[in-house]
């Protein structure tokens, strides 16, 4: 017949423990006017279209916007990503960056 007692196993859970704590995100802007954005871009798939439309209609709304165009920054994806990535804080100090659009291509 039947055993009443059950065999238990021990279970775990396949997860690790969280390695990267959660941080706040940055202060929204008030507004885009008056702002310099970066365009960042990883060369693919019509990006340069995009940000051409993008920019158009975020001057609509936003007539004192500027932009640094993702030629400046270089592949976000290419050979030299790395140093590319670990050039950005620097040089968006160095360009009074105030908020980035970044762009990908799937």
């Amino acid at each position: 017949m039947a055993k009443s007692d059950k065999e238990q196993y021990a279970a775990f859970w396949p997860r690790s423990p969280r390695q990267v704590t959660v941080t706040p995100l940055a202060k929204r802007l008030d507004s885009l006017n008056g702002k310099t954005i970066a365009q960042l871009w990883d060369y693919r798939f019509r990006g340069d279209e995009v940000f051409a439309l993008l920019e158009e209609g975020l001057k609509a709304r936003y007539p004192d916007i500027r932009f640094i165009y993702w030629r400046e920054f270089g592949n976000t994806h290419g050979s030299e990503e790395h140093e590319v990535l670990a050039s950005l804080p620097e040089r968006f100090k160095e360009m009074g960056v105030d908020a980035v659009i970044s762009s990908m291509g799937c």
